[in-house]
């Protein structure tokens, strides 16, 4: 029997040649918490479709703002709920709307040592569930819905927002909000773009965790998850118009794409490990097929190595604290 030549093997013999010759890493401050603050909740409520994740109350979240800066998290990305929505979403732009006050408290709590971030979206404050305001045909005005989103883009600023993170995947979405945000004197606030958010089924328990009032769909505006290059392009748009940094939404089914996009810019990249991504693995695990805690370190793993700078997921605050013990 002839002696191989190459024995890459011997790179996998212990823990401690593995962790020597890993090519991916993953850190605290790679990681960003999603977050759902409730409006005149007294009492945290439990999302069922995602285990471990709830809709917070004001205390509750300013524990959990904490929580997260002493674990060294790069960030908590912050979903209001409020108890009132109308066609014009006007409860995103009230600065004492549900949003703008969480940030306020989470700025309070934090200060500078964690980014404090803002989702930049009307649906969770329309009455209609859309990302934008609708024409008289029903269809989203994309360029009335991005008057509105200039003028939460400030209001999020001047609530303590470090960084605004527009969603709705408006076409200009992110040249109108850089331009409002810099005429207010924000101009140190840092756009986080939502460059390719697809039209994904894996949102599913999303609608439950911000209480969704979505009629219809939003295949008009979120891109077609049969399209690649057209993601390119909205991201070459996004950073023309001057977004800082750039997402792919979701993540897993889009490893292709957040590998195609970090190859293509130079900013830094962001990938959001949606809610759908996490109920399957909590779902197999509840069963017994899957090993958890394997499953959710792989996953994300799997999204830094196919590029992502920064990682969305709402196991954060868990995968932080089993790095910390490592």
């Amino acid at each position: 029997m002839s002696f191989p030549a190459d024995r890459p093997r011997r790179l996998r013999s212990s823990p401690a040649m593995r962790r020597l010759v890993a090519e991916t890493h993953v850190q605290p401050s790679q990681l960003v918490l999603p977050m759902f603050v409730a409006e005149g909740r007294t009492e945290v409520r439990a999302i069922s479709s995602m285990p471990g994740v709830v809709q917070h109350t004001r205390d509750s979240a300013r524990r959990a703002y904490a929580e997260a800066a002493e674990l060294g998290l790069g960030g908590v990305m912050l979903f209001g709920l409020p108890e009132r929505k109308d066609a014009q979403g006007s409860g995103a732009l009230d600065p004492d709307g549900i949003l703008n006050v969480a940030l306020a408290d989470a700025r309070a709590e934090v200060g500078d040592d964690l980014l404090v971030m803002a989702d930049l979206c009307l649906d969770e404050f329309t009455d209609h569930g859309h990302c934008g305001v609708l024409d008289d045909r029903g269809r989203v005005d994309n360029d009335t819905t991005l008057g509105l989103y200039a003028q939460m883009g400030v209001v999020q600023a001047e609530s303590g927002a470090h960084v605004v993170a527009p969603s709705g995947m408006m076409d200009g979405q992110v040249g109108v909000i850089r331009a409002a945000l810099d005429e207010a004197g924000h101009d140190e606030t840092v756009i986080l773009a939502y460059a390719a958010k697809y039209a994904s089924a894996f949102y599913g328990p999303f609608r439950e965790a911000v209480d969704s009032s979505l009629q219809g769909d939003r295949k008009t505006y979120q891109q077609d998850p049969a399209n690649g290059r057209e993601a390119i392009r909205e991201v070459l748009l996004d950073i023309e118009e001057g977004a800082d940094m750039v997402m792919v939404k979701p993540a897993l089914s889009y490893l292709d794409l957040i590998a195609d996009v970090r190859a293509a810019v130079d900013v830094p990249v962001a990938a959001y490990n949606i809610s759908g991504e996490l109920a399957m693995v909590e779902a197999a695990a509840a069963n017994g097929w899957i090993d958890r805690e394997r499953a959710i370190d792989e996953i994300i793993v799997s999204i830094r190595r196919a590029g992502a700078d920064v990682v969305l997921t709402y196991w954060a605050t868990e995968v932080a604290t089993r790095l910390r013990a490592q």
